[in-house]
């Protein structure tokens, strides 16, 4: 019988075929263990098609932790909220005896975390659209994997990315999966995922600097006349010296700050 056409797929350091005694390295003929696996079914996006179910037998030889069983069925640690063994919560290294049954759920709405990020390459959208409501959000559009992590690391900002690879760096501490395939909806799960502090129109969605109000007087050289004409309040970045006020997209900017107080867990925090 086929492992996996029976839904039964070996974890472990040796091979067998379902119903069959498995043989160690040494020749020793032990007989099969296996673990359940239930795996929430928020996280079975991150799961091959074939492990979609409620529950999944694996055959295991004891050696491999929960959190190894986790990443080879396809789910990021950094998704992973708790591991539950038979009902109780265990540690992502702890090893599971046979037999066990093994929960994976996803991590709890808001995360507790730093609201403070550090994005891929792919979201550069979505980094303009957070710092429009105030969040404190790195980007480059050249950056490597390692330069984003280490930047995670050395700034304690928490990974956004849609690269599963990344996520499974062992050297990254924080990072979470951004879902959405456009900014609107991006936007809206980290919002609700970290319910970081909304202040909007207070940082550059050029270089991620703070603003600070000036006076007309002050940039009457930089701005057209019309604009002088029309608006009166201004303010510039102190990193990248750029002006902003709030000109015609103005209704647009809003609609985007209003999407994301709805999406907000933590409505004191705006």
């Amino acid at each position: 019988m086929n492992p996996a056409a029976a839904g039964v797929r070996w974890f472990g350091g040796w091979r067998s075929r379902a119903g069959s005694p498995a043989a160690a390295d040494d020749g020793r003929v032990v007989a099969e263990a296996s673990v359940r696996v239930r795996i929430d079914p928020e996280l079975w996006f991150f799961a091959a098609p074939r492990h979609r179910v409620a529950r999944l037998d694996l055959l295991y030889d004891g050696t491999a932790t929960v959190g190894h069983i986790a990443e080879s069925l396809g789910v990021p640690l950094t998704e992973v909220g708790r591991f539950l063994i038979d009902g109780s919560p265990a540690t992502p290294s702890l090893q599971p005896h046979p037999g066990a049954v093994i929960d994976i759920r996803p991590v709890d709405r808001p995360q507790s975390s730093p609201p403070r990020f550090v994005l891929d390459v792919h979201l550069g959208k979505l980094a303009r659209r957070l710092r429009l409501l105030g969040i404190d959000t790195a980007y480059r559009n050249d950056a490597t994997d390692d330069e984003l992590i280490q930047q995670a690391e050395r700034e304690r900002r928490v990974l956004l990315t849609q690269d599963r690879g990344i996520l499974r760096r062992r050297v990254l501490r924080a990072g979470a999966y951004v879902r959405g395939a456009d900014p609107a909806r991006q936007m809206v799960d980290v919002v609700g995922r970290f319910a970081p502090p909304l202040e909007p129109w207070t940082r550059c969605t050029a270089c991620n600097g703070v603003l600070h109000p000036v006076s007309k007087e002050d940039v009457e050289d930089e701005i057209e006349p019309g604009t002088r004409r029309h608006y009166d309040d201004y303010a510039r970045c102190e990193d990248c010296a750029q002006v902003y006020w709030r000109g015609a997209h103005s209704r647009r900017i809003d609609a985007i700050i209003r999407s994301a107080r709805a999406a907000h867990p933590r409505p004191d925090q705006w």
